[in-house]
């Protein structure tokens, strides 16, 4: 398990590499060029400015979450083929920089969705919060505005400039199925994927959060079964998935742990998370500690020691504790805590393997 941050970057993150390079066992930073629309080709000397910084204090750079798929190619549009060139070029410059692994989604216009970024918990920290009725009767727009409320902190994902486009984007998917939806990324991935293979990096789709259909729009990275197909339409080592126990977990069906064993060999990067689960839909956001919420991060963290695990992996949205002032779900002290929590979990399982042999 090779343990990596997020980080949003200097001047947009509240959090700095020096605070980063405190926590125990943090090898690399998590990162992005947020600032760029999705399509456009990322620049050399962006990429090469990221990993300077980075290792000035140690860390690697062989994760970028997101490089962002355009709409026209979850649409299907012709304009397609521009922005997949484009994403091939921008592959190939990553590869230069040394990264390994891709996270990237295939939800379309919205990426995670939540109802409230500060629902406040029993002791007195606040978490991201699901309200399933409410969401369900919300207006997609007072959405954009909820999450956008704040603006010194941008979301991933909800990016204003794309979300000017909502009227538009619900109208071109109007039509679209999940079975276009899946050809749509069947194309893309068949494009990228020779590249990867030759530039060495890792796809790692990231499932639906939450792994549900919203507002008549389809989502298709879900379950179980959905990701075998997609490891089945394009089946390369290089086509894998970031498995993501917070996002798959809210639905009881999903069996996160079992998940973990049957796709060991195409898991380049996993967010561990934990949430509460409510009889009426409902879910919220808690420490990682396995007791505090629904999940079996126990069992999970277990699942992937006993696969022989050595992929990446980062502690997914932290409440917000002790009066941290952060972009909500990325503040400092809870993801530290969360690390902790994980090493912990993760040296007892080597201890006892060592002592069984």
């Amino acid at each position: 398990m090779r343990m990596v941050f997020r980080w949003f970057g200097e001047g947009n993150d509240t959090v700095s590499l020096a605070q980063i390079r405190q926590i125990p066992g943090v090898e690399g930073i998590v990162w992005s060029l947020h600032d760029l629309p999705a399509g456009e080709e990322w620049p050399l000397y962006r990429m090469q400015e990221i990993r300077r910084q980075a290792e000035e204090y140690g860390f690697h750079i062989e994760v970028v979450e997101s490089v962002n798929v355009h709409e026209d190619i979850k649409l299907g549009l012709p304009t397609r083929e521009r922005y997949i060139d484009n994403y091939i070029k921008t592959v190939e410059r990553l590869a230069q920089v040394g990264v390994k692994v891709i996270c990237y989604n295939f939800m379309p216009v919205f990426d995670w969705i939540r109802s409230n970024l500060h629902e406040p918990l029993e002791d007195g920290s606040t978490a991201l919060f699901y309200e399933k009725a409410k969401i369900e009767s919300m207006d997609p727009a007072m959405l954009v505005r909820l999450i956008n409320e704040n603006p010194a902190f941008t979301m991933p994902g909800w990016e204003p400039e794309r979300m000017k486009r909502l009227p538009e984007l619900f109208e071109a998917y109007r039509h679209v199925t999940e079975e276009h939806l899946w050809d749509n990324l069947k194309y893309f991935l068949q494009r990228v994927i020779p590249v990867c293979e030759e530039c060495g990096i890792k796809m790692a789709i990231h499932p639906d959060d939450p792994p549900w259909s919203l507002f008549g729009l389809p989502r298709i990275i879900t379950n179980r079964e959905n990701i075998r197909r997609l490891l089945r339409m394009v089946d390369s080592p290089y086509n894998g998935i970031t498995l993501c126990s917070g996002s798959l977990g809210v639905n009881p069906g999903n069996h996160v742990a079992d998940m973990v064993r049957e796709f060991a060999g195409r898991i380049p990067f996993a967010h561990i998370r934990n949430v509460r689960l409510y009889d009426n839909g409902n879910f919220i956001e808690t420490s990682h500690r396995t007791q505090d919420g629904t999940i079996d991060i126990c069992g999970i963290v277990r699942a992937f020691h006993e696969t022989g695990f050595a992929g990446y992996v980062r502690p997914d949205h932290g409440r917000q504790i002790w009066e941290e002032q952060c972009r909500p779900g990325y503040g400092l002290y809870d993801r530290a805590l969360g690390i902790m929590y994980l090493w912990g979990l993760w040296d007892s399982l080597q201890r006892q393997k060592e002592a069984d042999t």
